[in-house]
């Protein structure tokens, strides 16, 4: 998830330098919105990896 989230980057680095303004903003947003998904299954997992660890 992490990796499509900074291919997207790159392409909207490329299409901005470029001067395709409105590939650089959708990549831009898919690479946003790829990267939110990746911070929010990473929390989940983290916090699930936590909770099957304890031992009472």
């Amino acid at each position: 998830m992490l990796y499509w989230a900074v291919v997207f980057f790159v392409i909207a680095i490329i299409a901005a330098v470029l001067g395709f303004g409105g590939i650089s903003a959708a990549a831009a947003g898919i690479a946003k919105i790829l990267f939110v998904i990746f911070l929010v299954l990473f929390v989940v997992s983290l916090l699930l990896g936590f909770r099957g660890r304890r031992v009472l």
